[in-house]
């Protein structure tokens, strides 16, 4: 029998040339699932074009990330800097009505994908919150029951681990990251984005997981920044926005 295969995406950010990439490079391989953590808009000038490759994937399991949920309650803006605040704006403006509406409608999160498996935003017991710290860890561990647990929203990828001996704390680095998750511990994933990556490292990031196995797989794959960057230009967006992705920060 063969064993699942989920695929799992966050924080595309509208950044089309970048989850085209993500695409191209899975696109020989099979999944049982994909795992998407949030935040399908804002920052980028494609917004069309991501929230149709999303809503068309098979076996989908999505949460709702801020930018997302800025789209159907602009209050949510009021904690952007001026940047993400004049993208969300724009956003809405340029959704299609159907795109629009589906962005609006998407769940908040966590969301339990199987026994023990669950995905989120920005931390299970609070969407917006940035989980950078062993602190920030702790405090989940303590308070929400699961044994994996995906997270979005820093754009940092970073694995949290938890068993007998504590909480540590480690930063996925370089092309390809692979490691079998040990049975007795318990996990707190961020795979890093798609389409805004904010740790030094401007390629796309994305990751795999086999629950069956434990095994889990980070890694980063290169797109076409000039093209995305030049849309953002193109569409009137503030230009760090398209600067920021040349340099992964």
């Amino acid at each position: 029998m063969a064993k699942k295969r989920y695929l799992i995406l966050s924080d595309i950010h509208s950044n089309e040339e970048a989850l085209g990439a993500v695409l191209r490079c899975v696109a020989r391989r099979r999944y049982d699932g994909v795992l998407c953590l949030g935040d399908l808009v804002g920052y980028g000038a494609s917004p069309n074009p991501v929230v149709h490759k999303i809503k068309g994937m098979k076996e989908l399991r999505i949460v709702r990330g801020n930018h997302d949920k800025a789209i159907a309650d602009t209050a949510a803006t009021q904690s952007f800097n001026n940047s993400a605040k004049t993208a969300a704006m724009w956003t809405r403006k340029h959704l299609t009505k159907a795109n629009l509406n589906y962005v609006a409608s998407l769940p908040k999160g966590p969301l339990q994908i199987q026994d023990g498996l669950m995905i989120c935003h920005g931390s299970p017991l609070d969407e917006d919150y940035y989980l950078f710290s062993e602190f920030d860890a702790y405090q989940v561990f303590e308070n929400a029951a699961f044994q994996v647990c995906f997270f979005g929203h820093t754009h940092y990828p970073c694995i949290f681990k938890q068993n007998r001996d504590g909480i540590t704390f480690s930063y996925l680095r370089g092309e390809l990251h692979e490691e079998v998750l040990e049975k007795d511990a318990r996990y707190l994933i961020n795979p890093g984005s798609v389409g805004q990556p904010r740790d030094r490292n401007p390629y796309s990031a994305f990751a795999e997981y086999y629950p069956e196995t434990r095994r889990f797989i980070f890694r980063r794959v290169a797109y076409d920044i000039d093209k995305s960057a030049a849309k953002i230009m193109k569409a009137g967006l503030p230009e760090n926005l398209g600067a920021r992705l040349r340099v992964g920060t």
